[in-house]
């Protein structure tokens, strides 16, 4: 089938992205799904920040590719073998899928099974299949396995998770990457138990999607850090007590004044150079910091050993949010649902498909929290 999709063809291309445009949107060619893959209407597909490091050359990434890896859509077709799922289901889109029988999913760490490395590093999906080629043949390469800023995406049905029709596909677009890590970090790497102190570096979808997994968890109190101040004004707004410019010279003096000597969880959300230097030095004896942004491979944390040892403090390094995805974002639909996971309020644009080099300028600019692109089918 023909379809519109936006191909990155190459890396490393000078911002802004509104004028260079990194991403060709351009008619595709679409094949059918083999056996143990789907065919999804892709109704909205959200702009993230792993998206933008490979757009930067920071990740490499086997080109030509269609990209995006975050997104929700309605199920059209079932390939062979396909159980579970039917069309109509809308469904969540999970960027590592998992085999279900390895030392990993077997012992409850299924976002840290290897299955899906070989695919990712070969641009196919998880089976193996390519779907994807220019109208002249030419094949394209998948992205993470899933492809999602295009109109349509063939997926391996273990990178869909079915969930509640009656939620909104332009919310629950991001449930497969940014609330699921945010959310994640919090309650399943950390469990981060009542009443404790807990701070947030970096405020985009991830960071401001834990912020409302501290919530959720009752901690307290919840502090926001970011350079930009009106993320800092919607952490406010979204539950954070406290909020400061993470620039300030100040900043580790004035959060161990507050606290009584410093937090008991920091969350590091922006990947940014100096910035897990930051939460550690914020972190009281005892605590944790937890790293989830995936930063520049050459991004380096320094830590006294000594002082380490003798504080106590630990690092804890959360992938996917030490996810099960399949229990994991049923538990974040039924919190959306009942009104205390407010995602909505992430989504800083919806843009059109041809918007997207203008979205990973402002992603770029720090401008945007989560712009989501609405292909018209939600």
């Amino acid at each position: 089938m023909r379809i519109r999709a936006a191909i990155l063809n190459e890396q490393g291309l000078p911002r802004p992205y509104s004028t260079s445009h990194p991403f060709e949107v351009t008619e595709v060619e679409l094949d059918g799904p083999g056996p143990g893959e789907v065919l999804v209407r892709v109704a909205a597909a959200g702009l993230c920040h792993s998206d933008l490091s490979a757009v930067a050359g920071a990740r490499a990434r086997i080109l030509p590719a269609v990209g995006g890896h975050e997104a929700a859509g309605e199920v059209v077709e079932l390939g062979a073998d396909v159980t579970g799922l039917a069309p109509g289901d809308h469904v969540a889109m999970v960027f590592v899928a998992s085999c279900g029988h390895c030392r990993d999913c077997v012992g409850g760490r299924p976002n840290l099974c290897p299955s899906s490395w070989a695919s990712r590093s070969d641009g196919t999906l998880v089976t193996g299949g390519r779907r994807l080629h220019r109208r002249d043949g030419t094949p394209l390469h998948h992205w993470s396995g899933i492809s999602c800023f295009a109109e349509y995406a063939v997926v391996a049905a273990a990178s869909l998770v079915r969930i509640p029709a009656e939620i909104a596909l332009l919310d629950a677009a991001s449930f497969g990457c940014a609330v699921l890590t945010g959310v994640g970090a919090v309650v399943n790497t950390a469990a981060v138990p009542v009443g404790v102190s807990v701070g947030i570096i970096g405020l985009g979808g991830v960071g401001l999607s834990a912020l409302l997994g501290a919530v959720v968890s009752g901690a307290n109190p919840i502090i926001a850090i970011d350079v930009n101040e009106p993320k800092l004004g919607l952490a406010r707004s979204l539950g954070a007590i406290h909020a400061f410019d993470g620039a300030d010279p100040e900043l580790v003096a004035k959060v161990a004044e507050l606290t009584g000597g410093g937090l008991d969880f920091v969350f590091e959300m922006a990947g940014a150079p100096g910035t897990a230097d930051l939460g550690y030095a914020l972190l009281r004896r005892g605590g944790a910091l937890v790293v989830a942004a995936l930063a520049d491979p050459s991004v380096r944390l320094s830590i006294p050993i000594a002082a380490a040892v003798s504080d106590e403090k630990r690092i804890l390094g959360s992938y996917m949010g030490s996810s099960t995805p399949q229990r994991d974002i049923a538990r974040l639909a039924g919190l959306y649902q009942a009104g205390r996971l407010p995602v909505d309020r992430l989504r800083s644009a919806t843009l059109s498909l041809e918007q997207i080099n203008q979205g990973f300028e402002r992603l770029a600019a720090g401008e945007a929290v989560r712009d989501v692109i609405d292909f018209g089918a939600s």
